[in-house]
């Protein structure tokens, strides 16, 4: 016969496993209307905790079990990650702890930055052809 305390701990598990699953880290995919896939990310933390005592009686051959059992769950929205246009960031729900910090999660978003303005320089310069006259001055000429 098994014990009471295992069939509550047994209960317990179970009941935790039904509120908890992929869906509840990894949300379900959200889209705008302009487009952009915004897919939540969560953290989910749970603890739980029971117990029990075989009680005295004074009835031979009966089992007189008292126990309980507890539990908590707690789901924190952690970041989001948006697809836009075949862009994908990250992007955290907390402020950042400190400079360090602030400067790693920086990063991403500087070299974007920089590979934009290079992108915009080469557009800007035209192909230099052999019959190309446009940096002649008046200085050049002999007139």
């Amino acid at each position: 016969m098994e014990h009471p305390i295992g069939n509550l701990m047994d209960t317990t598990m179970n009941k935790i496993k039904e509120m908890i699953d992929v869906n509840t880290i990894v949300g379900e995919p959200i889209v705008s209307p302009d487009g952009t896939l915004i897919i939540p990310v969560s953290k989910v933390s749970y603890g739980f905790a029971s117990g029990g005592s075989d009680l005295p009686t004074k009835k031979e051959n009966k089992d007189c079990f008292g126990g309980g059992s507890g539990a908590g769950v707690t789901i924190q929205p952690v970041a989001f990650l948006t697809v836009y246009k075949g862009d994908v960031k990250l992007i955290p729900v907390d402020k950042f702890e400190g400079t360090p910090d602030r400067l790693v999660g920086m990063i991403p978003e500087v070299i974007d930055k920089v590979k934009e303005i290079f992108k915009k320089d080469d557009k800007k310069k035209p192909a230099k052809s052999d019959d190309d006259f446009s940096e002649i001055t008046m200085d050049d000429t002999d007139l």
